[in-house]
């Protein structure tokens, strides 16, 4: 009598602490994967020290077992084991699946194999299966399966402003995880602006002595009302190089942005040689583009800006480096005997001397090994190589004109990928949200989002390598607004970068994606719940 009575208070406990005996894995998660076939058989049962294995010389093979430990140890409470015998779970490499990021999963009741044709997609077959499994149980069974899956675009990217508001390497980090667990493979990192030049350039020490700092910030939008409250912050080359490494673990490539030759008040405030007036400048505290801007006629700003990307290249080994181009004011080069000189030397209207700066870094970066990546203004530059990538924001009509001219093309255009936006439906009061820059994305407008242009021929197409969305941090100070911005809009984003979109369909999405919302329960993660029944259990 005493055994049973131990017994039942043993369940109760259990049951009370949220742990289940045994689940079942859904493998409908998002994103969607291409191919989930049934197969007979018994399931495989996931409990403790089951055991991982894989090629012991493959170091990124031994990552990602590290990582699958880690994932299910962390979300069920399963302690996994990684051996080098055949293991239970075999993490495999296999140069029959065609694209790189492609992999299979395969499960029967003896065995469970995540292959590959490069350890990244093994990494996103970890994924599937890590979103796959339910939170806080002793055991899961894994119907028996065969899966095959591989993404749409091959860049599928996420934007961090760090200019406006500036977060902490830890943060960062964070941010890396939840692009990883939404299958996307490039951190786009904004780093300067006319609020803060937030990285270290050793040539130019008082980029961050004075430029990362601001006297103080405005309260609301740029009303009249500033909070006094001295702004700073800015990241280390050893702490980028850190944030690279550790994104290139999670097969994330890190491409980092140098905004020129407009939103560079705070290199200008560092610097005032570089202003066509001389200053005095100062890092702005108020939002919006700042009419000062690099002095075109000066020579002085080519070899400044030819520094500070070589610099920036050795510590980002990415292949693409940004160099940003938008929202560049003309008035301080009309008003300006150089620019005005140089304009004429060249015989450009100085309306459109930026043409002359970007062919000019253009050339920088490519003699360099690298291509650069623009946002779409640079269009307007008559002289630009097909080979600058042009990141079209002003809608999806500019990325479809650049595709169409031969220029590879991310689209993020602000209609469908701007996070910072309000997420509120149709009909839906802003009065209960946070205080943002405007517009309004709901996240189905971001799930309906087709980034091919409609009359686009397949030589365009062939231009558009990959979608991205963006988070500009204006208004978005704290880490758990940054959060509550991109979730669960980060889940929406990664079906249109990842899926065939005739298999897309948003009622669908939103039952699956409960598998992410346990996920960011798991870790804490502040995101907009309303895309559920609130009454729902997590």
């Amino acid at each position: 009598m005493k055994t049973k009575t131990i017994i039942a208070a043993c369940c109760a406990m259990l049951a009370l602490s949220g742990y289940a005996q045994t689940q079942q894995a859904d493998y409908r998660i998002v994103p969607l994967p291409q191919n989930i076939t049934q197969q007979k058989g018994k399931p495989f049962v996931l409990k403790n020290h089951v055991t991982i294995s894989c090629n012991t010389k493959d170091e990124a093979l031994k990552r990602d077992a590290e990582f699958l430990r880690e994932y299910v140890k962390e979300y069920t409470g399963i302690q996994l084991d990684i051996v080098e015998a055949k293991g239970n779970i075999q993490l495999a490499l296999d140069k029959k699946i065609k694209q790189p990021e492609g992999y299979a999963i395969t499960v029967n009741d003896r065995r469970v194999t995540l292959s590959g044709q490069t350890p990244a997609g093994v990494f996103y077959a970890i994924q599937t299966l890590r979103k796959s499994l339910q939170p806080n149980v002793s055991q899961i069974e894994l119907p028996a399966v065969s899966i095959t899956d591989a993404p749409r675009f091959g860049y599928r990217g996420m934007m961090l402003d760090c200019a406006r508001h500036f977060f902490p390497v830890s943060f960062v980090k964070k941010y890396i995880d939840m692009m990883a667990l939404h299958n996307m493979n490039v951190f786009h990192w904004h780093l300067t602006d006319d609020q803060g030049w937030r990285i270290e350039i050793k040539k130019y020490p008082r980029l961050t002595e004075v430029g990362s700092k601001r006297d103080m910030t405005v309260v609301g939008r740029n009303s009249e009302v500033w909070d006094s409250i001295p702004y700073g912050g800015y990241y280390t080359q050893d702490e980028a190089r850190e944030i690279v490494r550790y994104a290139a673990d999670r097969f994330i490539t890190v491409i980092p942005e140098i905004d020129m030759p407009g939103h560079m008040l705070g290199a200008l405030a560092a610097y005032p040689e570089l202003g066509c007036t001389g200053g005095p400048y100062k890092v702005w505290g108020r939002w919006g583009v700042s009419d000062e801007v690099l002095c075109l006629g000066n020579d002085k700003i080519y070899t400044f800006c030819q520094d500070v990307l070589k610099e920036i290249m050795d510590i980002f080994p990415a292949k693409y480096i940004h160099f940003g181009g938008d929202e560049t004011p003309t008035k301080s080069w009309e008003n300006c005997p150089k620019c005005q000189a140089l304009a004429k030397r060249e015989g450009i209207d100085i309306k459109h001397l930026q043409n002359y700066f970007t062919a000019r870094m253009e050339e920088f970066i490519n003699e360099h090994g690298h291509r650069a990546i623009g946002w779409d203004e640079v269009l307007q530059s008559k002289n630009l190589s097909d080979q600058t990538i042009i990141m079209s924001w002003r809608g999806a009509e500019p990325g479809g004109e650049a595709a169409e001219r031969g220029h590879d093309v991310i689209m993020s255009p602000t209609s469908y990928n701007y996070f910072d936006y309000y997420q509120t439906a149709e009909g839906e009061d802003k009065w209960s949200e946070p205080l943002l820059i405007g517009g309004n994305l709901p996240l189905e407008t971001t799930y309906s989002f087709e980034p091919y242009p409609e009359k686009a021929t397949q030589q365009a197409k062939d231009h558009i390598i990959g979608v991205q969305a963006n988070l500009w941090t204006e208004y978005i100070p704290y880490e758990s607004l940054a959060e509550y911005q991109v979730l669960p809009r980060m889940g929406a984003l990664c079906e249109v970068q990842w899926m065939n979109p005739a298999k897309k369909d948003f009622n669908d999405f939103k039952q699956r994606a409960l598998s992410l919302r346990r996920i960011y329960d798991k870790y804490n993660l502040t995101y907009r719940s309303k895309l559920w029944n609130t009454t729902e259990k997590k």
